[in-house]
């Protein structure tokens, strides 16, 4: 007479494979149920125009980090706790591949170097048509640049605190990216800086949004970047915001990340209406990308 365990796949009985499977299903389910692991912001990535996240170690105080420049110390972000603080580095652009040091000070007075590695990275080219003037600046708009550039360079030094805490940053407008980061910019046919921001096409008057909590600390209308906000959402960590067609704050203003801070336009060198949207990190301008979402 036949019994269920004659039944057999493989090796193993029927009545026993079906507990077997039954087993494993319900292992495979918790598995797939388990969460993901917690992302951590900004990614990791580094090239030019990347962020550089490194380990510091364990230590009762924050260690205090910075770069050596060939203008002076910059100020380094670091973050973390007593188990483990981590110094984020932000690489510039221009950035020379190979070997790099930060310098690492501790509370006894000491310092060391730490290093890390530069990796390359091919940006893509845009060739873009604006007006001549844009371009091959009169003496006056030449005058007028330099001075901008000065001042914005003393914008971009500066180092705040509180620190931050989160930095998971969140879409200033909603729309299509037009133009990513690093791009090589080519108007009417000459060779420009590469692109340090990410470009989101949006029509005129679109609200635009902080990403992340900061302080208002520059806000003007400039020959190229058109009308302008920056937020310094501390330790060197700061947005920028152009080509504006409103501003709705003033230097001073505090704001929570989504409050309000103007609307798309295409004010300054722009093609079309769109924000173009900066992160800068220890002096450097970085890609906004590492800070959101994919």
């Amino acid at each position: 007479m036949t019994t269920a365990t004659s039944f057999a796949f493989g090796n193993l009985p029927l009545t026993r494979r079906t507990t077997l499977l039954a087993t494993l299903g319900l292992l495979s389910t918790r598995l797939q149920a388990a969460p993901p692991a917690p992302a951590v912001w900004p990614h990791a990535l580094q090239v030019p125009g990347g962020v550089a996240r490194l380990s510091l170690g364990p230590a009762a105080e924050r260690p205090l980090a910075h770069l050596t420049t060939t203008t002076g110390d910059v100020p380094l972000l670091v973050l973390g706790d007593a188990i483990e603080w981590t110094a984020l580095v932000g690489i510039p652009l221009a950035a020379a591949l190979g070997q790099a040091f930060i310098t690492v000070q501790s509370a006894d007075g000491g310092s060391r170097q730490v290093a890390y590695t530069v990796g390359p990275k091919q940006y893509r080219e845009q060739r873009l048509t604006v007006a001549p003037g844009t371009v091959d600046l009169s003496p006056e708009d030449e005058a007028r640049y330099e001075r901008e550039r000065a001042h914005l360079a003393t914008v971009t030094t500066t180092f705040s605190e509180p620190l931050p805490q989160a930095l998971r940053m969140q879409v200033p407008v909603p729309g299509r990216r037009s133009s990513s980061f690093g791009l090589r910019r080519v108007f009417n046919g000459q060779a420009r800086n590469p692109h340090s921001g990410m470009d989101i096409a949006a029509a005129t008057g679109t609200p635009v949004r902080a990403p992340l909590a900061g302080k208002v600390i520059d806000t003007g209308d400039y020959f190229f970047n058109g009308n302008t906000v920056w937020l310094d959402h501390g330790g060197g960590l700061l947005s920028m915001f152009c080509h504006l067609s409103a501003i709705n704050v003033q230097t001073g203003d505090v704001l929570h990340a989504g409050e309000r801070l103007g609307a798309v336009g295409a004010t300054g060198r722009v093609t079309g209406p769109h924000l173009h949207w900066s992160v800068s990190l220890n002096r450097a301008m970085v890609d906004p990308a590492l800070f959101i979402p994919a």
